[in-house]
Parts: structure tokens; C-alpha cells; sequence
């Protein structure tokens, strides 16, 4: 036989707030009364009326989570309901950030009979004289993720029980928010003690003091000053390619981009090697950009938009990730997962996957990573240095015979063997060029630089004193 517990709520903090049906269910019922906490002002004063309470406030004192808690006093309920009728009374109302009575509905041993209560929204709106109709989020303050808060609407964060959750949430809210950002905090809402305070975020911790009757109000944010968050990242560049927006932009199209595309990456390799974070972030930021024309180009077109892209990579990642993203045991190697997505089902699919209109040396370096894969590969890398002299020789063959057609193929081969080579020694050849091209580049500059100090020509040097400059160039290195 399933067992009934019925449910009030103590309304917002007094008793004159008490729905008149419930306060005669109080005062009325021969069921014992429990309350998860006799730290309410009704609780006190049914209490001076001769009302009685088991409370679960020891529960609190003993355990270190609010989960664990709860658990406890659910527990606690449903034993006691074995035996005889029981009340359980919680602040506000019953279905407002009441996990107990969340995780009593969710029993199918216990029928639960909520006979109401009043929340004490209405009194926060009034108090902060807010209307939810313009966008509200409730939030609990002791479980709450950062990417949950819409800064847009009026945000109000509940059970701010004390000061080590203010500074919690006041870390989190500093991520996104200005330090000096108005922050308010109500006290008692609805109540003869009801306090708001409005202070600077950065003192929210420091100079407020909070109680189980605190809450948190954070009034909307204008997108504008939200320049870090995606969502105003993509209404400007709606913007910018609107009809008021600016001329360059509106004009561009998937293939007036692929230029910027290839330069911004490169860019962006080069900010990596100067190991220049200030530089990455900005090269990181304008590759962002390349992403976000495109996908604001196809969602014009009515092709596909931001969303599309942000979806295919996040279901790719977790799909070819199934060790961490699913319990089942998977042996299945990366391209075979790769192969699962049906898109390298066509007889070259092995090297489908390539892009070979890039840079040519990455292009040959990415062909034998993916013939390799498959066994069609050197046994020891001497067996490719071997190769490496046989196609240099036979360079010399076709300069000796001066024939350029055959020096271009026979210099493309060497060059497609040193890819090889490096990638048995795990060198990206594009990469290792790259800081090559930049050093080469920060020699050249002190050896200009040697040469405009001494006030002399260039056709006044020889190699061999260039040469001088150039080795004091690398030993300043």
C-alpha cells in the first residue's frame, strides 16, 4: 500500500502571507507536522501558537552536501509515513526549489497530496519591481553551471545561503561580468525585514551579509557589453552582412573568402611559433571570423547555418571518441569510426580525406600518413634515406641533361621523400619549413641592419663578409 504525505508551503516569510487554507490544515491536522528547517519566520510564530514541528535541521549540521541531506530527509519521510499520516512543510511554496518534494514525486512507494502555499517570487518582483514577462531565470546558487546564465534577462539566484556560496557565485558571475557591475541583494522578501542592497559584483562576498532568506538579483546585461559570448559574436556579423551593414562584407561569398581562409591560418602558425599568446588570440580570433562569413553566407543562401557546423562537430568528436563519451567498450580504430559517417565510401577512400589543393608539402606529408596507415609504408627509415640518395642522383642525371620538365619531377620527388622522412621522425614538414623561413628572415634582418650601421653598399660586400654578418646573427640567437 503506497503511503501519503501531504506537502504545504510556508509561503515567503510571514504569517500573515499564509494562504488561509493551509494555515487551517496546520492548525487543524491531528497529522504529525514536519518542516525541513525551523529557521522560517512562520515556523516561529505557528510555533508561539502551540504548533509543534519535527525539524531535519540536524541533518544539515551533519552532512557535508545538500544531496546527501536531501536524501536523508526523503528517507526520513517515507519512514515515517509507514506508520501514520505526516505534513511535511517547506518554505514557499512546494514546487519552487524544493528538491525534496521533487525527489518525493519522483517515488512510486508515495503518493504526495500538495495542498499549496504562496512562492516568494511574487514578493522579489515586487520588491525589485521587475516584470518577468521580459525575460526571468531562477537559478539555485549551490548548483549552477556558468553556461546556463542568459545575461539578457533579469536573473535572480536563490538559496545564497551563506557567504562561501555568495563568493561562489561571485566568481563565476566575474568571468562574464564587469567587477564594478550593480548587483542587488534582497533580504527577507515580503517580509517586515525585507532589506535590498545594491553593491558593486566584486563586493557581493565582502561587505553583505546572507541567509537562508537571500537572494540575488542581477538585472539584464545589454549585448553589447557581452562582447565575449557567442551569441553577440553572430548578431554582429548578421550585422555586417545586413542590408545597412558594411559594403566589403555584404559583397564577399564562399569563394572570394578561400584567400583569407588560407592567410589567417598561416598567420596564425606564425603567432604559434613566436610563441606570442597575445598574437594567438588575435590570429585564433580572425580564423573565428573566416567560420562565422562562411556559415552567415550559407544561412542566407538557406544552405546551412552556424548551428549546422557547431552540430557536425560536436556529434563527429563524440562519435570518434566513444572511450569517453559512451560506457560500451570499443575497439575500433580512427578511421574506421571515420568510415562510419559515410563519407569516404568511394573507391579512393583512403585518400579521399585529403585535401590536396593546400600547401603541397603538407599535402605529400598527410598522403603517406594515410597510406602508412594500411602497411604501405618502409620498414626502416635507412631504406628511406636510401631512396632520398637515388632520387637525388637522379636530379643530377636530368640537370646534366638539362631538362627542365624532368628536373621539376625529379626535384618534386625529393622533396615528396623528405616529407617521408620527416614523418617517420615526427616533423610536420610545413611546420619545420615555416621556422626555417622565420629565422631565416630574423638572420637577414641583423645582417641588413650590419650593413646599413657601417654606411656602406651592398655591392661593397663580399660573400664572404656577408657571411661574417650572418654567423654573428646566429650566435645573438
Amino acid at each position: 500500500m503506497k503511503r501519503t504525505i501531504y506537502v504545504v508551503g510556508l509561503g515567503a516569510g510571514e504569517l500573515e502571507q499564509l494562504p488561509l487554507g493551509v494555515y487551517r490544515h496546520i492548525k487543524e491536522t491531528e497529522h504529525e507536522l514536519y518542516v525541513r528547517t525551523k529557521d522560517h519566520p512562520v515556523v516561529k510564530q505557528l510555533r508561539a501558537e502551540g504548533i509543534s514541528f519535527t525539524s531535519f535541521d540536524s541533518i544539515y549540521e551533519a552532512e557535508r552536501s545538500f544531496a546527501a541531506v536531501y536524501e536523508q530527509i526523503v528517507t526520513k519521510l517515507v519512514h515515517a509515513a509507514e506508520h501514520k499520516r505526516i505534513t511535511y512543510c517547506v518554505p514557499g511554496h512546494p514546487m519552487l526549489a524544493e528538491q525534496t518534494v521533487q525527489m518525493l514525486l519522483q517515488r512510486d512507494d508515495v503518493i504526495v497530496e500538495m495542498i499549496g502555499g504562496q512562492s516568494y517570487l511574487d514578493s522579489l518582483f515586487t520588491a525589485l519591481r521587475i516584470d518577468p514577462i521580459e525575460g526571468f531565470q531562477f537559478i539555485d546558487a549551490t548548483a549552477f553551471e556558468r553556461d546556463m546564465i542568459n545575461y539578457q534577462s533579469h536573473v535572480i539566484f536563490c538559496q545564497l545561503y551563506d557567504s562561501f556560496i555568495a563568493s561562489e557565485v561571485k566568481l563565476t558571475l566575474l568571468e562574464d561580468l564587469h567587477p564594478n557591475t550593480e548587483v542587488t541583494v534582497v533580504e527577507a522578501a515580503g517580509t517586515t525585514d525585507q532589506k535590498l542592497q545594491t553593491v558593486p559584483l566584486h563586493e557581493l562576498d565582502r561587505t553583505v551579509e546572507v541567509s537562508n532568506l537571500t537572494s540575488l538579483y542581477v538585472p539584464p546585461i545589454k549585448r553589447q557589453k557581452l562582447t565575449h559570448q557567442f551569441a553577440t559574436l553572430r548578431n554582429v556579423i548578421r550585422t555586417l552582412r545586413g542590408p545597412d551593414g558594411c559594403p566589403w562584407d555584404r559583397k564577399q561569398t564562399h569563394e572570394s573568402l578561400r584567400q583569407y581562409a588560407i592567410e589567417e591560418v598561416y598567420e596564425l602558425i606564425e603567432a604559434i611559433n613566436r610563441e606570442d599568446d597575445d598574437a594567438i588570440i588575435e590570429e585564433l580570433g580572425d580564423v573565428l571570423l573566416q567560420v562565422m562569413l562562411h556559415s552567415q553566407i550559407g544561412e542566407e543562401n538557406g544552405y546551412f547555418t552556424i548551428d549546422d557546423v557547431i552540430r557536425s562537430v560536436t556529434e563527429k568528436m563524440i562519435h570518434r571518441h566513444p572511450h569517453v563519451f559512451s560506457n560500451e567498450g570499443h575497439d575500433k580504430t580512427w578511421d574506421e569510426l571515420k568510415r562510419e559517417e559515410g563519407r569516404t565510401n568511394n573507391i579512393d577512400s583512403l585518400l579521399h580525406s585529403v585535401v590536396r589543393h593546400g600547401p603541397q608539402l603538407s599535402v605529400a606529408y598527410e598522403l603517406q600518413q594515410k597510406a602508412a596507415k594500411v602497411g604501405f609504408d618502409w620498414d626502416d627509415v635507412h631504406d628511406v634515406w636510401e631512396k632520398l640518395d637515388e632520387e637525388i642522383a637522379e636530379f643530377h642525371e636530368a640537370v646534366q641533361l638539362k631538362d627542365e620538365l624532368e628536373m621539376e619531377k625529379e626535384f618534386g620527388d625529393m622533396l615528396f621523400v623528405l616529407a617521408n622522412i620527416a614523418r617517420f621522425y615526427h616533423i610536420h614538414p610545413e611546420v619545420s619549413l615555416s621556422r626555417t623561413n622565420e629565422k631565416f628572415i630574423t638572420r637577414f634582418h641583423e645582417v641588413e641592419k650590419a650593413v646599413q650601421k657601417s654606411k656602406r653598399d651592398w655591392s661593397e660586400y663580399s660573400l664572404e663578409e656577408l657571411d661574417q654578418f650572418w654567423e654573428e646573427a646566429k650566435r645573438k640567437e
